[in-house]
Formats: C-alpha cells, structure tokens, sequence
C-alpha cells in the first residue's frame, strides 16, 4: 500500500473520532492542550490498535479467501462508508458530554474505531507493513481528535456531519480502488 492511499485511509478513519472531538470540544467550552490530548491519545490508540487486531484476525483466514479478498475489502470499506454517511445526514443530535473518564473515554474510543477493526481484517490480504501502518493511522487520528476538540471548543457541531461524510466518501473510495487494482491492474 503506497503512502498517500495510507494517508487517505488514515484521514477517513479518523473522521468518526475527528467528529466526537469536535463535539468533546464542544461540551468543554474551553480548550486545553491536555484535555485535547487525553482525547487525542484515546481515539489515536484504539484506531491504532484495532486495525491490528484484525489484521491478526484476519491472517487466520487469509490462505482460504485470498482469491475473493479484493471482493472482501471493497465490501467492508463500502459498508462502513454508507454506514457513516448515514450517520451524517441523520438529524439526530447527540448530547455533548464532557466527560474524559476512563469509561466514559473507552467507549468512545471503541465505538469510533470499530471500523479500522474491518479495515485491518482487509489489510491481512493486501501488501501492508502492518506495524507502520497502524502507527500511522494512529498518530494520524490522534493529530486529528487534537484538532477536533480545538474546533468543536471554536465553532461547535457545525462540521461534525461534514467530517463523517467526507470520511464515508474516503472509504468507499478506496474501497473501490482496491476492486479496481485487483481486477484490472
């Protein structure tokens, strides 16, 4: 995988955990570098970590689907880019929370990194240096989840819809072209 397509994956990956920044930003009204970074380092961690944990996951079934892994990916990236451009047309407003507890910061941490999870399951049939890959999609979201609390603290929810859907975009994009490389190229 090439850098600039790790790039790309790594920005719509992020784009769930950028949105729940923006709405931390939100709730704390008053921007601080530390809280922004106990943010960052969650969302950064887990959209580390879960990418990894497919990815062992998906090594496991490698040598049985390798011939339909192309099929596998485009679906999986697809189906999480619809999913969060779903989320960001619904009309439906989450309240902000400011709380940074352990728990309360888990759960958001899972929540918004449950898709790298499929996109690690992807990367187990695709030509990736998994270790730098995940690194990079992680200090990747936790510069972006920095960013978001910044802006939610600045202008609100006004781009947490418009972060989800260019994200959703990104995915299915490169959902499809990873089809396209495997089936024409």
């Amino acid at each position: 995988m090439d850098l600039f397509t790790l790039f790309t994956l790594a920005v719509g990956l992020s784009m769930d955990a950028f949105a729940v920044a923006i709405c931390k930003g939100l709730a704390l009204r008053k921007f601080s570098l530390k809280n922004a970074a106990i943010v960052g380092l969650w969302f950064g961690g887990f959209q580390g970590l879960m990418p990894l944990i497919g990815y062992i996951l998906g090594v496991q079934f490698k040598s049985r689907i390798t011939a339909i892994d192309h099929w596998i990916a485009f679906f999986l990236l697809g189906f999480i880019g619809v999913n969060m451009i779903k989320e960001a047309m619904s009309r439906e407003e989450e309240p902000a929370d400011a709380s940074l507890s352990a728990k309360n910061m888990l759960l958001l941490a899972i929540a918004t990194s449950i898709d790298a999870l499929a996109v690690g399951v992807t990367f187990a049939f695709l030509s990736v240096q998994i270790i730098s890959a995940v690194s990079f999609i992680g200090v990747t979201t936790l510069l972006l989840s920095i960013v978001g609390v910044k802006v939610g603290s600045v202008f609100g929810t006004r781009y947490r819809s418009k972060a989800e859907f260019a994200g959703g975009i990104i995915l299915i994009l490169l959902g499809i072209k990873i089809l396209m490389e495997h089936l024409f190229f």
